[in-house]
């Protein structure tokens, strides 16, 4: 039988808390008590989370022992993306680093790369280090665990997705807004046979701008048979090959909306293959590098990476600041406008 031990060290080579806690058949909080030699653990309880240790090799005096133990400051913060080499990513990181770098902090970053078990071994590495704050993209279906390992005095912020069995402060956009949008703009282009494009569905981003797209579709008086819904495509190279597939069927569709920058790529790549760039319409969720030099240019629905990095940023620093007097801030939601970029590619009408 392969445990989560098993699939956890073939991803990422290192044992987690969660790992140790799996093994012992105990939860997160068990094992921390057990390390930290706290009270009411029953004698045969604490043996088997002891054997779980032993069994994996885990050294929690470098690592989960000390989470919750007295945190001092050590200018620093954690910051887990989606994938560095991502450009939306990217413009996110680095207006995080600007504001930072006002405060004299350092900024530790770390790709998600949509690994569950790579989400649970960043955040504990971060907290390893002493960062005096998080600022996360989830990908577990759960983030009940950092309630277990992060210490009281570090702020978490969560970007881009909404946490689940966790309350802190989310900054991220209006997904369910912005793909509705997109899709009103291209029934308006008289569009009816439109394939939406969407990454896995256990990504919370994904699943948002499938129920705006599907939302709208409803809305406009479509039945389900009218448009397409297609799911899983989660890099360029499926996208292209989805399109492909789609635009040579018997009924392909007349129009695009891919629900993220990657599927865009793969789409655009598809129809210039295809030669039907100036025939099928697109429309793109977040912006695309050199979208606006193409024939045509790239119609998109633009998210403000800046702000969604400026704004996280600034409520850490914010939580810190209040931490420090022992009041900390209620968590909010700060859900961030997007805007439908015109180029040209989503104003093709229908033939």
């Amino acid at each position: 039988m392969t445990s989560l031990s098993d699939s956890a060290s073939t991803s990422t080579g290192r044992v987690t808390i969660r790992d140790v806690a799996r093994q012992a058949g105990v939860g997160i909080k068990t094992v921390s008590r057990v390390i930290n030699d706290e009270p009411n653990v029953a004698a045969t309880t604490a043996a088997r989370v002891r054997a779980a240790i032993a069994e994996l090799h885990w050294e929690p005096d470098s690592h989960a022992s000390n989470l919750r133990r007295v945190h001092t400051r050590t200018k620093s913060i954690g910051l887990l993306l989606g994938s560095v080499d991502n450009p939306f990513a990217a413009a996110i990181h680095r207006a995080i680093e600007d504001v930072a770098a006002h405060h004299g902090v350092a900024v530790l970053a770390s790709s998600l790369d949509e690994d569950p078990v790579r989400e649970v071994a960043a955040v504990e590495n971060f907290l390893r280090r002493k960062v005096d704050g998080l600022i996360l993209t989830c990908s577990t279906g759960s983030q009940a665990y950092l309630a277990d390992i992060v210490p009281k005095k570090v702020p978490v912020v969560f970007i881009d997705r909404e946490p689940a069995d966790y309350t802190a402060d989310v900054v991220r956009s209006d997904n369910v807004g912005g793909a509705a949008m997109a899709a009103r703009h291209l029934l308006s282009r008289g569009h009816r046979r439109i394939a939406g494009l969407f990454d896995k569905p256990r990504i919370w981003t994904a699943g948002q701008r499938k129920a705006g797209f599907v939302s709208a579709m409803d809305d406009f008086g479509l039945a389900p048979d009218d448009y397409l819904v297609v799911e899983d495509v989660a890099t360029s190279a499926i996208a292209e090959s989805t399109v492909l597939r789609l635009l040579s069927s018997a009924h392909p569709p007349t129009a695009i909306f891919s629900s993220q920058n990657l599927i865009t790529i793969g789409a655009v790549r598809a129809l210039r293959k295809l030669s039907l760039q100036h025939r099928v319409a697109l429309v793109g969720f977040d912006d695309i590098e050199l979208g606006d030099l193409l024939d045509p240019g790239v119609t998109v629905i633009a998210q403000h990476p800046n702000e969604i990095g400026t704004t996280a940023a600034e409520r850490i620093f914010e939580q810190l600041e209040k931490h420090s007097n022992d009041v900390p801030l209620p968590s909010g939601d700060f859900v961030l406008g997007v805007d439908l970029v015109v180029r040209g590619s989503g104003e093709i009408r229908a033939e």
